[in-house]
This record gives C-alpha cells, sequence and structure tokens, in this order.
C-alpha cells in the first residue's frame, strides 16, 4: 500500500497563488509517477500534472501549463503542486495520486490521496 496526503489547498483570489503538497508513505517502491488531478463539483475527475520520481519528465494539462509547476523532494518522499495565477475555473478538490506507469489516465494510478480543497474568488 501508498498512502499519500495531501496539504496546501484553501481559499484564494484570482490572480493569486497557492502550493499543495502530497506526502507519499508505505510502499513508495511500487511508485513510479505521481500525478495531480482536480474535480470540480459536477464535473470529472481530470488530470492536471504528473512527475516520475527519477528523471526530468513532467507532463501538464494544457489549461494549467505556464502556470502551475509540479516538483519533487525525494529525499522527503513529498511532490508539490505551485499554481501560480490562479483561475476562478481552477476551483476544485486536488486529489495526488502513485502510479505504475507513464500515463495521464487516472484509471492508471493505484493509490489516492483524500484531496484538499481550493477555491479561486474572482
Amino acid at each position: 500500500q501508498v498512502q499519500l496526503v495531501e496539504s496546501g489547498g484553501g481559499l484564494v483570489q484570482a490572480g493569486g497563488s497557492l502550493r499543495l503538497s502530497c506526502a507519499a508513505s508505505g510502499r513508495t517502491s511500487s511508485s513510479y509517477v505521481m500525478g495531480w488531478f482536480r474535480q470540480a463539483p459536477g464535473k470529472e475527475r481530470e488530470f492536471v500534472a504528473a512527475i516520475r520520481w527519477s528523471g526530468d519528465s513532467t507532463d501538464y494539462a494544457a489549461s494549467v501549463k505556464g502556470r502551475f509547476t509540479i516538483s519533487r523532494d525525494n529525499a522527503k518522499n513529498t511532490v508539490y503542486l505551485q499554481m501560480d495565477r490562479l483561475k476562478p475555473g481552477d476551483t476544485a478538490v486536488y486529489y495526488c495520486a502513485s502510479g505504475r506507469a507513464w500515463t495521464i489516465v487516472r484509471a492508471a494510478y493505484d493509490y489516492w490521496g483524500q484531496g484538499t480543497k481550493v477555491t479561486v474568488s474572482s
């Protein structure tokens, strides 16, 4: 099992910034990629960003590219999502997830955190 705990969500005005954290524990050797997903009310959960524990590969959804930055601290088993120039459309519950393959498909991610709420006001 891999346990994931997100933190850092909150209320921010449009144009502001938030930094989300995801701490991984347990059998982290089974984790190849870490992803961030989000789900707004009435909508499907969608891919936001992903990063491998090894190497420089990152991936972003078109809606956040240039505004969000995913990063990692291997020593702390922690992945971050720096969110800048936030828009009201970014309002959602944000989830981190652990997967075994380089993919943006949420079904391929095996373990999920509990989510952290991000609300962007206009």
